[in-house]
């Protein structure tokens, strides 16, 4: 399920994964603002006008804009609703639950052969974009 086309933000929902789908918004909202889909400022849609778009339930989208919000991602405004922050603290460290992530990750790396190089080559790449 998808969310405005064109210039605009994307978010595709994986009804059979096993990422909760309020993660899964969260995580392609991060994604759109780090590789500049998603300007800093730009007004993200209502959390009813999400809902209705994806077809799900409204409390879903609450519950990833608030993660959101919490995370220091976006902002709300009674007025203008939720938007991108303008700025992100940039205090260069993963959070811990992050962190965590990643070791699973580089577990997995290791488990399946990747070298340290293939690995960080790897990441280099899906760092550029």
């Amino acid at each position: 399920m998808i969310f405005t086309e064109g210039e605009n933000m994307v978010i595709s929902i994986n009804d059979a994964s096993e990422i909760p789908i309020y993660q899964q918004i969260r995580n392609q909202i991060v994604l759109g603002i780090s590789n500049g889909r998603l300007a800093p400022g730009e007004q993200l849609p209502t959390v009813r006008a999400l809902a209705e778009e994806i077809g799900i339930n409204s409390m879903t989208v609450s519950k990833a804009y608030t993660l959101l919000k919490q995370e220091g991602y976006i902002y709300t405004d009674r007025r203008s609703g939720a938007r991108v922050r303008q700025e992100f603290e940039t205090n260069k460290e993963l959070s811990e639950k992050s962190q965590e992530l990643l070791r699973q990750i580089i577990s997995e790396a290791k488990v399946s052969g990747m070298t340290q190089t293939e690995f960080f080559d790897l990441c280099k790449h899906i760092y550029k974009g």
